[in-house]
């Protein structure tokens, strides 16, 4: 299941998160939530800095963030 952040589902490490940078309201890319903290979400991605895995961050309320979703594992 995706949580949108309007849901104010808060999200936590081993998170699915899912990004929309083109701004058409679909999922265009996914990360893995590292961690949270001062307002800032920590993913690892692939496909990051030349197609490599790499850690990023982006503000909590970033407009490239379209939600997130929990693993059943």
């Amino acid at each position: 299941m995706v949580y949108g952040k309007k849901q104010g589902i808060f999200q936590k490490h081993g998170d699915i998160i899912f990004f929309d940078w083109e701004n058409d309201g679909i999922s265009d890319h996914v990360g893995i939530v590292a961690r949270v903290d001062n307002n800032k979400v920590y993913t690892i991605e692939g496909n990051s800095n030349n197609d490599n895995c790499a850690e990023k961050n982006y503000d909590i309320n970033s407009g490239v963030i379209v939600g997130y979703g929990t693993p059943m594992y």
